[in-house]
C-alpha cells in the first residue's frame, strides 16, 4: 500500500513538472534595451540625458549610476515603466551614488528590494516618479519606494509611492529637503522624514497607509533630526494593517496613525486635513514607548524625547474610533465608552526630567504646544504606568516661534 501511494505521488509530481508554466523570458528587444540602458548608465558623462521610452521594460539586474550631473527621463510615470518583477541580481532597482541628479516621468515596479535609492547626493530632484509593488501590501515587498538618504538639497515632488513594506517616500539623514505634492498609499509609512533637519513636507496626499506621515529620530545614526514643517497635507484613512517586517521600527506603528512624531524636535504641524485615522490623527511619542529598546544603542548624544512641538490650525475629525492594539482599545473603552473615540492628539507622556519647571511641566522652550480649536490631547502617562492619564487642551495651551521655510539652493525649486 505504501509503495503504491509513493508511486502515485511521484506520478503526480512528474505530471505537474511537465505542465508547470516556466516564467516568461524577456524577448530579444527587451534584453537589448536592458543592455543598452546598463551601458548608458555605466558610460554616462555629466550633462547626459538618458531617455526611457514608453512601454514596459523588464529589467533583470539592478541598475546603478555613479556619475554626477545626469538626468534620467521617461515619457510619464504610467507610460515609461521599468519592471523588476523578474530581477535576478541586485539589492535595489536603481541605485544612484551621485550629485546634481534628476529623475522624472517614469515608474519603477516590483523590485525585490528598494525601488529608487539615491545615496549621499547633493542637488537631487525626484519628480513624477512612481514606485509600486503591483501585488499590493505584502511584507515581502521592498522596504522603500523613493529613498534619498544622506543628501543635501533634495526635492521630491509629484511622485506616487504604493505598497512599500517600510516607507513609500523616505528621506533620511539629510539636510534641506522639500517633499511636496506627492501621493502615498497602501505603504506601512506613507511619507517618512528620519534624522533629517530642515525639511518641508506639504501638499501631499497620504491615505490607506498604516501611518500617513512620520517624523522620526532614531539612535545610532550620523545626525539627529530637527526642524521639520508638515503643512497643507491631506492625511486621511490611514488604517491599513501593519505589514512591516518584524523588528523594524515601522513595525511598531499602529494601524490608524495619521501623523506620527517620534523622538524628534522642533516639529511644526499646521493647516493639514487630518481625519478618519482610526488610532489617532496625531501621535507624539518617545523612543521609550515604541518597543525599540535594545534594537540600537542609544548612545550618550541621542535625545529620545519629542520636544518643541507646535500643532495649530489643522482640520481634524473622525479619528480614534477604532484604535489598533489591545491596550489602546481598552483605554478608549474605559475612558470614552464603546461608541467613543480617542482625542485627536495622543502623547505617551515621556519627557526629560531635566527640562521641567518646579511644577513638573516642560520648560516653555521644550513644550508640546497645541493651539488647534477644539482638539484635545490625551497624555497617556506611560512613564508612571498610566496612573494619571490627563485629557484636555489647557496643559498644552502655548506656542513656539515658527520655523522658517526651507530654501533649496539653485537650481532646485
Amino acid at each position: 500500500m505504501r509503495t503504491s501511494r509513493l508511486a502515485f505521488l511521484a506520478a503526480v509530481a512528474l505530471v505537474a513538472a511537465c505542465t508547470r508554466e516556466e516564467p516568461a523570458q524577456p524577448d530579444a528587444a527587451a534584453m537589448a534595451f536592458e543592455k543598452q540602458l546598463q551601458t548608458q548608465l555605466i558610460t554616462a558623462q555629466p550633462g547626459d540625458v538618458i531617455t526611457i521610452p514608453a512601454g514596459v521594460h523588464p529589467i533583470s539586474r539592478g541598475l546603478s549610476l555613479n556619475v554626477s550631473g545626469v538626468t534620467i527621463r521617461g515619457e510619464g510615470m504610467d507610460k515609461s515603466i521599468l519592471s523588476f518583477a523578474g530581477q535576478l541580481q541586485g539589492a535595489e532597482g536603481l541605485l544612484v551614488n551621485a550629485s546634481d541628479f534628476t529623475i522624472e516621468d517614469l515608474a519603477i515596479e516590483d523590485t525585490p528590494g528598494d525601488g529608487l535609492k539615491v545615496n549621499e547626493g547633493r542637488n537631487i530632484i525626484i519628480r513624477r516618479v512612481r514606485t509600486e509593488w503591483t501585488n499590493g501590501p505584502d511584507e515581502n515587498n521592498g522596504a522603500y519606494g523613493i529613498y534619498p538618504v544622506q543628501g543635501e538639497n533634495v526635492l521630491v515632488e509629484e511622485c506616487v509611492a504604493i505598497a512599500a513594506s517600510d516607507a513609500g517616500i523616505y528621506v533620511g539623514q539629510s539636510r534641506n529637503v522639500v517633499v511636496r505634492n506627492n501621493r502615498a498609499e497602501r505603504n506601512v509609512a506613507g511619507i517618512e522624514i528620519e534624522n533629517t533637519f530642515y525639511a518641508d513636507v506639504y501638499g501631499n496626499v497620504t491615505n490607506e497607509n498604516t501611518g500617513g506621515i512620520l517624523v522620526f529620530n532614531m539612535p545610532d545614526l550620523p545626525q539627529p533630526g530637527h526642524s521639520t514643517r508638515v503643512y497643507q497635507n491631506t492625511v486621511v484613512g490611514n488604517n491599513t494593517d501593519n505589514f512591516g517586517a518584524e523588528g523594524t521600527p515601522v513595525a511598531s506603528v499602529p494601524a490608524g496613525s495619521g501623523i506620527v512624531i517620534n523622538s524628534n524636535d522642533k516639529v511644526e504641524i499646521f493647516d493639514n486635513e487630518v481625519r478618519d485615522n482610526d488610532t489617532a490623527n496625531i501621535i507624539i511619542s518617545s523612543y521609550y514607548a515604541t518597543g525599540w529598546e535594545g534594537m540600537r544603542d542609544m548612545g550618550e548624544e541621542y535625545d529620545p524625547y519629542p520636544e518643541t512641538i507646535y500643532i495649530y490650525g489643522n482640520r481634524m475629525s473622525g479619528g480614534g474610533s477604532s484604535p489598533d492594539g489591545l491596550d489602546l482599545k481598552a483605554l478608549k473603552v474605559a475612558m470614552f465608552g464603546l461608541n467613543g473615540a480617542l482625542p485627536d492628539v495622543l502623547w505617551d507622556g515621556y519627557f526629560n526630567a531635566d527640562k521641567v519647571d518646579a511644577d513638573g511641566n516642560l520648560l516653555p522652550d521644550y513644550a508640546i504646544c497645541v493651539d488647534n480649536g477644539e482638539a484635545e490631547v490625551l497624555n497617556a502617562d506611560l512613564p508612571n504606568g498610566s496612573s494619571d492619564i490627563v485629557v484636555g487642551a489647557a496643559q498644552h495651551n502655548c506656542g513656539h516661534e515658527k520655523l522658517a521655510p526651507v530654501a533649496l539652493e539653485a537650481p532646485l525649486g
